[in-house]
């Protein structure tokens, strides 16, 4: 496979990305409240779970495929990158739309997120040498760990602090603006899948069969392998989903800096990770909106909602 291809997603539009993830997660964060947390913090199996399942098999099942199936040597280490990001912040909206545990997903995708300066690129480090096919194009890397966690600070905690300081000081403000935030999330979701595809229908056509069938195969194994962590932990279904979503919506954003950043010229690499980002929307949007309209998903929505009430009502 050729070094370089002209894929049509550069950092600039990642800066943007970056601003509409913030913008949205402000409107997530105008459903939490403090006791969300609080009754995460006291029952820390999912977090625990989702970090589990994200940073230790997530990569290793990653690296075994690769490694077994022989998979071209430059795909097989954008594979094993996409896995050793963590969980992106679509996850959390993902998981709004699938009307399960928000609060779980925050907290999940803020530790792993954190977590990640350091798992990142160990794990890529670390699995991309023990691949013998991905050993030899395998050159070491190094992360700034502060810049990550600048990043992490101004698309997650920073709105996620505002969005939940105007709940609590315009709650009535707070509730008409939930519903509008979701439909533009919505929006947003299915605008950026389009426009992804229209950009690099060419290149995705000409390609197909060597990488389209990789990301499918590896997207569903991530959100099934946390569903499978879910169910072993005999979680409650929201936080179930919530972990589904966190592995299998990953930060393929921070994999596209560190291609641009390190590996400006791995094209094999590039093609992986960026149609990672269009097809783990496109899978996690339909999940999310199968969830929404089970029974299960109405049922998990409404008890959510009704222990939230008797937590405001118990701290007013």
């Amino acid at each position: 496979m050729s070094g370089a291809l002209p894929i049509q997603f550069d950092p600039a539009s990642l800066v943007m990305l970056n601003v509409i993830m913030a913008l949205m997660m402000f409107g997530v964060s105008l459903t939490l409240r403090v006791e969300d947390f609080r009754r995460v913090l006291v029952a820390p199996v999912a977090p625990v779970a989702g970090l589990i399942a994200q940073f230790l098999l997530l990569p290793a099942i990653t690296c075994l495929a690769t490694w077994w199936f022989r998979v071209e040597p430059e795909l097989a280490l954008g594979m094993i990158l996409v896995a050793s990001c963590p969980g992106g912040t679509f996850s959390n909206i993902m998981t709004w739309l699938g009307r399960a545990n928000v609060a779980v997903s925050v907290s999940m995708t803020a530790v792993s997120s954190l977590a990640a300066t350091v798992m990142t690129p160990f794990n890529f480090a670390l699995y991309g040498y023990l691949n013998p096919h991905t050993r030899e194009i395998f050159t070491s890397i190094a992360i700034d760990p502060f810049s990550i966690l600048l990043l992490v600070l101004l698309v997650l905690a920073v709105p996620m602090c505002i969005g939940m300081w105007v709940a609590r000081r315009f709650p009535g403000l707070a509730a008409r603006s939930e519903k509008p935030f979701r439909i533009a999330a919505l929006g947003v979701f299915l605008g950026f899948v389009a426009i992804a595809f229209s950009n690099n229908f060419e290149l995705f056509v000409a390609r197909f069969h060597t990488f389209f069938w990789l990301v499918v195969a590896h997207n569903m194994m991530a959100l099934t392998l946390g569903n499978l962590m879910g169910r072993a932990c005999r979680m409650p279904v929201g936080d179930r989903r919530a972990v589904t979503m966190e592995v299998g919506i990953q930060n393929s954003g921070l994999g596209l800096v560190i291609l641009f950043t390190f590996f400006p010229e791995a094209g094999g690499m590039m093609l992986i990770t960026a149609f990672w980002g269009v097809w783990h929307l496109v899978s996690g949007l339909t999940l999310a909106m199968l969830w929404a309209r089970s029974k299960d998903g109405r049922a998990a929505h409404a008890l959510a909602e009704e222990q939230s009430h008797k937590s405001h009502k118990g701290a007013a």
